[in-house]
């Protein structure tokens, strides 16, 4: 029972080291659970296993988390307007792209970048609120 139970982990883990770097790549274009358990000849089910169990997370709450941080990124290091961020990680709505950048990093797009293009090399961008608390 035990081998089997070894075998499970090591099988999620490698499931979940798959996906995240499909979605890592190809955070931009529409990923669905469905699509990337195909990809990698697995079952939804399996996925979202691997996901809670190896990522304490689900498939959507890390998708969403790359994309925040690559939009973020993108702010700062580039002259995109908000518009083209959001489009660039994977949103066709600026609105709902905002209503999730909020979320995640406590500021709307456009004062994050004015924010994190005002500081100094050695200070840090601000926390997302999650991590703030």
């Amino acid at each position: 029972m035990t081998m089997q139970r070894e075998t499970t982990i090591s099988l999620r883990e490698s499931l979940y080291r798959e996906v995240t770097a499909i979605v890592e790549y190809e955070y931009g274009d529409e990923i669905t659970l469905d699509e990337l358990a195909h990809r990698v000849a697995s079952s939804r089910r399996q996925l979202q296993r691997a996901f809670a169990e190896v990522g304490k997370t689900t498939f959507r709450q890390y998708l969403t988390g790359v994309r925040m941080e690559r939009a973020a990124e993108m702010l700062i290091g580039s002259d995109l307007t908000v518009r083209e961020v959001a489009h660039r990680v994977g949103y066709r709505q600026p609105a709902q792209f905002a209503k999730a950048f909020r979320r995640h990093h406590g500021l709307v797009p456009s004062d994050y970048r004015v924010s994190g293009r005002s500081l100094d090399a050695r200070d840090e961008l601000p926390l997302p609120v999650a991590l703030a608390a």
